[in-house]
């Protein structure tokens, strides 16, 4: 018998998840969660809930501390944690290591298994975070999500990425893992500071130029009612950005990014940069606008982007109350803006291959293996003039 010196073996695994979108989801007579807790209970032993809640979230809905207890603990089949963890919301969480352990210690202590569920309630930083600590708890137990932020509703909060900070550098530690659902509730949205509301339409803008020209006409013909806060305008936009997220993730081949072709990640190679360089003052959703403004013009100046197109994509985003520009992007000292050099932290994020989306019109996107830098600088001093000229 003639030996091999190797062994190979391929297999799949199929994912499928559900977004619910409701109002109220806690409320007695809304059995949209509830339903579908049944629906993954056991005839032969009892499934257990965890909960951990965006501190923000709970101060603002105050009913929830009552009545989401109360209504988890009414599921058939499951057991309720007899803590609801409360942690702080927003980007630091992503950057306590203490609060990680401590989530995966409550796992431990709650005897979460992988037939159990650990529910996240708040942004899509707390979401990370929570996915982030399930998904490494005995190799992975399930999630289920309650983005609280427009920005986790019809972005992150959907999609199968979770990570925390390490080291200065966003995400970098993390883990692909599907929730096993999502549940947006757009009541939750009501309570939100208008920076964040205005912060969390930035993808789907970002989405719209690359994938949807006539949702960005769509966007285009409602900023008003969107950025005055109308309710109605925003479910529908968050209803279509996160399906048109989903449709990227289940249809382009590559949900884990196993590759270097990251086309939800335009806007985004600076808009990260960004974020450390202000040390997360700058919400995800400034930054990346601001982003998309910088490749919007870079792409004007490679002359793939007419400047009707390119003044469309800005005046979008100022009609959002987003900003456009920050000095980072000035040269400092005579070098190379210190968002620019954050270039190089991308290639090496995507694995030594720099791989960028940018825009040959509006509903098209494209990749780029390289990136001008001169171009990239005076698109930056487009901006500061643009900018100054607005104020």
């Amino acid at each position: 018998m003639q030996i091999s010196n190797y062994i190979q073996q391929s297999f799949q695994v199929n994912y499928a998840y559900r977004v619910f979108f409701t109002h109220h989801i806690f409320s007695p007579d809304n059995n949209t969660l509830s339903a579908y807790l049944q629906e993954q209970a056991s005839p032969y032993y009892q499934k257990r809930l965890l909960v951990v809640a965006d501190e923000g979230v709970w101060q603002q809905h105050p009913y929830l501390q009552q009545q989401a207890g109360a209504y988890l603990q009414n599921v058939p089949g499951f057991e309720l944690a007899p803590e609801i963890i409360i942690i702080p919301g927003g980007e630091a969480v992503k950057n306590d290591e203490a609060l990680f352990f401590r989530l995966v210690d409550a796992i431990d202590k709650y005897a979460i298994d992988r037939h159990s569920f650990v529910i996240g309630i708040g942004g899509g930083s707390v979401l990370d975070l929570v996915g982030f600590a399930a998904a490494v708890s005995h190799r992975g137990v399930r999630h289920i999500r309650i983005p609280t932020t427009v920005l986790s509703q019809n972005d992150s909060g959907v999609g199968v990425k979770n990570g925390i900070n390490y080291k200065g550098k966003k995400n970098f530690l993390g883990a692909f893992a599907p929730p096993a659902a999502v549940f947006n509730d757009a009541h939750f949205l009501t309570t939100l500071e208008d920076r964040d509301w205005n912060a969390g339409m930035v993808e789907a803008v970002k989405v719209a130029l690359i994938k949807d020209a006539a949702f960005f006409e769509w966007m285009e013909q409602e900023v008003t009612a969107l950025a005055n806060r109308d309710m109605e305008a925003m479910q529908q936009l968050v209803y279509r950005c996160a399906e048109l997220h989903l449709s990227h993730i289940g249809g382009a081949g590559d949900p884990f990014e196993s590759g270097s072709s990251r086309p939800l990640d335009f806007g985004h190679w600076s808009g990260h940069k960004l974020e450390q360089l202000t040390n997360f003052t700058l919400r995800h959703g400034e930054a990346v606008a601001i982003g998309i403004a910088l490749d919007s013009v870079y792409t004007q100046l490679l002359g793939w982007l007419d400047k009707d197109a390119t003044n469309r994509i800005l005046h979008l985003l100022q009609g959002m109350n987003l900003p456009i520009y920050h000095p980072l992007l000035d040269m400092q000292a005579g070098a190379t803006s210190p968002v620019i050099k954050g270039l190089e932290e991308f290639r090496e994020h995507l694995g030594g291959r720099l791989t960028i989306c940018q825009l040959k019109g509006i509903g098209y996107g494209a990749e780029v293996n390289d990136m001008n830098i001169t171009l990239l600088q005076q698109a930056g001093e487009i901006l500061k003039k643009l900018s100054a000229a607005g104020e």
